[in-house]
């Protein structure tokens, strides 16, 4: 066996036991264990869809507003998990960094693979939800692996990137919670775009701009109605058709060759 490859098996096996540890330990001491990776998104949502569906009547002309709504907090729960953690990876690992010589990428990459495993666990409820509230299943279905692949890979960028502006500046995570709470509601999640369509074209196509936003119309669309408004069919320009995916593009290759170039002091940082 070629040194690349024993490399390669090595880097395998660590990224496979750090993702298993780090699984384990999010739920360890808790009560409930492993349910929590299914009861914070399906708490979050329930809180939504009181307040919002029941008191104040939105979302009565969505076809199958429940799933529509339970399918945007499980991908922003994702998304939020999958920064936070990846955020903070290089730092509560700071003792094995110091102790081992290994590619740094491993510790965010097992930490936003938690995510994912907690996303796919969701997943299967928000499917089993959408039977229910009988949604019929298509083709389309198909096309949402890949619309989570995209914004996975825009999580584990925004990890990348900022995780290792973390090492030297912890104010980096706590600066990231403060956003992303603000950043929960230029999303539409609670609210339809047509919504923000009816009072401003331009506001709707500049939410369509985001990738996160674009991401889960683009799994509604495809998973429950083609009613959902998409940045394709909104979207007259086909250059912003495709402005979210650059953005993901950009983010991931910009975050990832600065971590490299950072990751050599992170030793020394910790």
């Amino acid at each position: 066996m070629t040194i690349p490859n024993v490399l390669y098996r090595k880097n395998r096996i660590l990224l496979k036991e750090l993702t298993k540890t780090d699984f384990k330990l999010r739920y360890q001491g808790s009560m409930l264990g492993y349910m929590w990776a299914l009861l914070r998104p399906l708490m979050l949502f329930a809180i939504l869809y009181i307040v919002f569906a029941k008191l104040l009547k939105m979302g009565g002309d969505i076809p199958h507003y429940p799933v529509y709504l339970l399918t945007g907090t499980t991908l922003w729960s994702f998304f939020t998990e999958c920064t936070s953690q990846g955020i903070q990876a290089m730092v509560h690992r700071g003792d094995l960094i110091r102790k081992i010589a290994f590619p740094k990428y491993i510790v965010v990459v097992s930490t936003t693979f938690t995510a994912l495993i907690n996303l796919a666990i969701n997943l299967l409820v928000v499917v089993a939800f959408a039977l229910i509230n009988g949604v019929t299943p298509s083709l389309s279905w198909l096309v949402v692996p890949f619309l989570i692949l995209e914004l996975y890979m825009l999580s584990l960028g925004i990890s990348f990137l900022l995780g290792a502006i973390n090492v030297k500046f912890r104010d980096i995570a706590s600066i990231w919670e403060v956003f992303i709470q603000a950043l929960f509601y230029a999303v539409p999640i609670i609210y339809p775009v047509t919504m923000v369509a009816n009072t401003s074209t331009l506001a709707a196509k500049i939410i369509l701009l985001n990738p996160i936003a674009q991401v889960i119309q683009d799994v509604r669309y495809c998973l429950i109605t083609p009613e959902a408004i998409t940045g394709w069919n909104f979207l007259e320009n086909p250059m912003l058709m495709v402005a979210p995916i650059m953005i993901v593009v950009c983010v991931l290759g910009f975050g990832a060759a600065y971590f490299r170039k950072k990751s050599r002091f992170f030793a020394e940082e910790i």
